[in-house]
């Protein structure tokens, strides 16, 4: 018997923009793939100069005494101000001014004079016992520019050492410099092994190795624009080493995160339409239902990053913000290439997208039943289950009430680092507090009452005047009498200041670091401030629901604070230090508190974002709670669960550094990422959903006549 005319399928919901914009770019294939062969070739020609062309050094407060002294220093008093070379020379056997000591000395002078980046070199200030002695090479450049100078230096003037001889060149510029050297090779040897780990979390998360070598080929392009865009933005403002590092491992992070968010959507939007119309048409109708869905949720979440780490801008440092801008950037490209590039990639592949498939993958599951069943149990059981997370977050974070900052202390560099090393001969030979000696520059009738002031402080150990300028000020060098990480210098510092004459002005290397700390310190509630309201905004906009949102925010601030807890008992109590190969400093660095406050919140967001954005598309399709909250588990739960091992993979090897400050790093990120990822977004959140059911999902109507209007389900 002849079947009736087939009923005439229902007419699809129109995309919306990110969906047009996935047609758009699988429409015009070739044109976007020009457009970004274009982009990665003509900056990755500059990417191989990232590490030689961006700045090593930046690590001040910009307005602050110290800088202003170190300024009139280098203008005024030949360039003996704190960024100066010093050039130790010790003979191991009698005076190091005779023989072959003094050759060496001659000779060093000759390498610093030839050097333009040279203003002078003052004559050597020997120790009382003679075996030791400094060479000041006055700075006749910018911190940025000294310390290349010290880069290219510091390997012939090592190089003289020998028959009893030893030569090692140290200061804020070696210090910086050495840093930089070791925190290349540490970056390079955590790459080397977060790779392969990554790239195996992949493949049993995606169930393809096709599929899963997708994301790193996404944030490799992501990362060669980013770098040679660094390049180019040097030769306008000085942009920090330190900027490549972060941005280096926040695109490979975030560049996983949102395109396994991506290819899962895909592949399970794919495999739904496969039965249906021209298997093309499909695929590019695929792309254009995910864009619209997951792409909206990738989008909001690289926003949310964004605007957590512009916070960092207000902090008037230029490291700080050339660190906040270079990770930006690199998101700005990561995010550009997920949402154009990633497209174009997913439709040419075609059924390719599944090739090498694992046995037990189910590549087009769309609703993982492990997730799913998790989902149900929460909301059975919600109070015992966010009841044992509250009480995990609360007890980790109680260590944080007695967090310290300072400065990094010398201790960062390795033990045969020749900055590290001239510093302990210079302290041996001219007292602890040398290689921190202070620079107090004055008018010179006040210069009596300055020098009577330094030599009564009971913090100076010694005072030499150091020349007067033309323009009628006199510089005086003072030899704290404690090691420049002591406390106690603080209390000398503001004495001092206190004490001097109105002129007088109090500067010098530790001083700078002082300085920063303090404007650090003062920056730093400002910072999560604007990073608290603005990440509670774009919740708030992306998912038109105060309550949820306003919760969602609390949540990441738990986690961030959780993770600072643990840092305080590693870094500044010292746990596990033998285990992670470091001494304690016996402080955090200062620069974290507010640096990692924005990038741990950041990513927090990033969760956030995903489950909530797969909650309320749920929502929005059956009006249902349960369902919300079920299925957002069994949705993202296995993408969430996936990108924050991958995640803590990435973060942890920075923890095998050799310095402490990618140690530091690399351990706050990856703890704020397992109690985020795993307690917070997978236990903590979906409790808050179901305690709150519909409220969750309230919004007054004046609240949403002035919202834009966002969705997230399609079709």
């Amino acid at each position: 018997m002849p079947s009736g005319p087939s009923r005439p399928k229902p007419p699809e919901r129109p995309f919306g923009p990110l969906g047009r914009l996935g047609l758009m770019v699988t429409a015009h294939t070739r044109i976007t793939t020009l457009v970004w062969v274009v982009l990665i070739v003509g900056l990755g020609l500059f990417a191989p100069r990232v590490e030689a062309e961006l700045s090593g050094a930046g690590w001040q407060a910009n307005g602050s005494e110290s800088v202003a002294v170190r300024e009139a220093a280098q203008s005024h008093f030949g360039g003996a101000a704190s960024h100066a070379l010093q050039i130790v020379v010790h003979a191991d056997q009698g005076q190091v001014t005779q023989g072959r000591g003094a050759e060496v000395i001659t000779e060093a002078t000759r390498l610093l004079t030839a050097d333009p980046r040279i203003s002078q070199v003052n004559p050597p200030q020997t120790s009382p016992d003679g075996s030791t002695a400094i060479l000041l090479a006055g700075a006749a450049a910018d911190t940025n520019e000294m310390v290349r100078a010290a880069d290219d230096l510091k390997g012939p003037l090592k190089a003289l050492s020998g028959e009893g001889i030893q030569v090692d060149p140290t200061g804020s510029s070696l210090l910086w410099s050495d840093f930089n050297e070791a925190n290349l090779e540490a970056m390079l040897k955590s790459e080397l092994y977060s790779w392969p780990i990554t790239l195996a979390i992949l493949v049993l998360a995606f169930g393809a190795l096709l599929a899963a070598g997708l994301p790193l080929l996404l944030t490799l392009a992501g990362l060669v624009a980013s770098a040679g865009s660094l390049v180019l933005i040097n030769h306008l403002v000085p942009v920090s080493i330190w900027a490549m590092n972060f941005a280096m491992m926040f695109a490979l992070a975030l560049g996983i995160d949102y395109a396994l968010f991506l290819v899962v959507r895909y592949r399970a939007a794919r495999a739904a339409r496969s039965a249906r119309s021209v298997p093309g048409l499909d695929d590019r109708r695929a792309v254009a239902e995910t864009m619209d869905t997951a792409g909206k949720a990738v989008l909001l979440s690289g926003l949310t990053v964004v605007v957590s780490l512009s916070a960092v801008m207000v902090v008037p440092s230029p490291s700080f913000r050339s660190m906040a801008a270079g990770v930006m950037l690199a998101v700005v490209f990561v995010l550009a290439a997920t949402l154009t590039l990633l497209p174009l990639v997913l439709v040419s592949l075609g059924d390719r997208i599944n090739k090498l498939s694992l046995p037990w993958s189910r590549t087009s599951e769309s609703r993982s039943p492990r997730f799913e069943a998790w989902g149900e149990r929460l909301w059975r059981r919600p109070v015992l289950f966010g009841t044992a997370a509250v009480v995990i977050l609360l007890a980790l974070t109680a260590p944080v009430l007695g967090l310290r900052t300072a400065m990094p202390s010398i201790k960062v560099l390795p033990a045969d680092a020749s900055a590290r090393v001239g510093y302990d001969v210079v302290q041996k030979a001219f007292g602890p507090g040398a290689p921190g000696t202070l620079q107090i520059i004055g008018a010179a009738g006040d210069s009596l009452a300055i020098a009577e002031i330094l030599s009564a402080d009971p913090g100076i150990a010694t005072v030499t005047p150091a020349g007067a300028a033309a323009d009628g000020t006199m510089m005086f060098q003072a030899v704290p009498t404690v090691d420049p990480s002591d406390p106690a210098l603080v209390t000398t510092v503001e004495r001092l200041r206190t004490d001097l004459p109105t002129s007088a002005l109090v500067g010098g290397a530790a001083v700078e670091n002082l300085d920063l700390k303090k404007q650090l310190d003062d920056s730093t509630p400002l910072v999560i401030g604007i990073v608290l309201a603005l990440g509670f905004l774009l919740l708030l906009v992306a998912l038109q629901a105060p309550l949820i949102s306003a919760l969602g925010t609390l949540a990441g601030l738990l986690s961030t604070a959780a993770a600072f807890g643990v840092a305080r008992l590693i870094f500044q109590e010292g746990f596990g230090a033998g285990l992670l190969g470091f001494t304690s400093q016996g402080f955090l660095d200062a620069w974290a508190p507010v640096f990692f406050f924005a990038m741990v919140f950041a990513i927090a967001m990033d969760y956030t974002v995903f489950l909530l954005a797969s909650a309320k598309e749920h929502w929005e399709r059956t009006g249902d709670p349960r369902e919300a909250m079920v299925g957002a588990m069994a949705h993202s739960g296995r993408v969430i669960f996936a990108a924050g091992a991958v995640m803590v993979a990435v973060f942890f090897t920075f923890a095998l550094s050799g310095p402490l400050p990618p140690k530091e790093m690399g351990v706050v990120l990856g703890i704020a990422v397992l109690l985020d990822a795993f307690l917070v977004r997978l236990v903590l959140l979906p409790v808050m959903l179901r305690l709150t059911g519909k409220t969750a999902w309230w919004c007054p109507v004046w609240l949403r006549r002035v919202l834009p209007r966002i969705t997230f389900s399609h079709g």
